[in-house]
């Protein structure tokens, strides 16, 4: 199982999200995942700033989802 990480970026003061940004690294459990997406957001917040996330109302939101991986076709000689 591949778990993915996206991290969705809002604000209150607009009253919308930008387009959620998803990570090309893969996880092999939930706890990774989350893990990493506390971190990231962490990251991400303090790269911003205190002065901004007050003025607008900055929050960020995460979720991690199993990436399907489809099977692939037999080879079938005609």
């Amino acid at each position: 199982m591949k778990i993915i990480l996206t991290i969705i970026m809002c604000s209150t003061l607009a009253n919308t999200c930008i387009e959620p940004h998803t990570f090309n690294k893969t996880y092999n459990n939930n706890y990774d995942c989350l893990l990493d997406g506390y971190n990231k957001s962490l990251e991400k917040l303090q790269e911003i700033g205190k002065k901004e996330i007050n003025e607008y109302g900055i929050y960020f939101k995460f979720g991690c989802k199993e990436l399907i991986v489809p099977k692939e076709k037999p080879d079938v000689k005609t």
